[in-house]
């Protein structure tokens, strides 16, 4: 079986890999680990340290190298999860929105199964902040697990 997991350095992006090592070794599968950034938000801040005054007027994101530096650190660190319990793994980083970017490239890579992870938001934060769980299951043209 060829396993796709999404992956984001949460708590419950690393159960759901745990899950799909577990299922990779009972069926001979192999694990490509998926991290997306959104390179298109930024900072509108300036050079001084953020206040808590200034908290909801500012948007603070890393940089795009920052930020691909961050997800290379993701992607190194569940390599070495499921390296050391024996499976085959390859990661990717990829650019855009990451519910899109996820499905695309499970239909893309012809996966067996996707795993993702998902934080147990309310359903008013869900509303507000999207759930890339929930727009995963959505639009994905394979089986998806979702992990709490």
């Amino acid at each position: 079986m060829d396993l796709l997991v999404a992956v984001d350095g949460s708590e419950e992006s690393d159960r759901a890999l745990e899950y799909a090592t577990t299922i990779a070794t009972a069926t001979d599968g192999a694990i490509t680990l998926i991290h997306a950034i959104e390179p298109d938000i930024y900072d509108t801040g300036g050079e001084e340290p953020i206040s808590d005054s200034d908290r909801r007027d500012r948007l603070i994101i890393d940089s795009v190298d920052d930020a691909e530096n961050q997800g290379q650190a993701i992607v190194d660190d569940a390599i070495e999860f499921v390296t050391e319990r024996g499976q085959p793994v390859s990661g990717e980083l990829r650019y855009g929105q990451p519910a899109r970017v996820i499905t695309d490239f499970a239909e893309e890579g012809g996966f067996d199964a996707l795993y993702v992870g998902h934080r147990g938001r309310s359903d008013r934060a869900i509303e507000f902040l999207g759930s890339v769980a929930r727009d995963v299951t959505e639009h994905a043209s394979v089986p998806v697990t979702v992990v709490r």
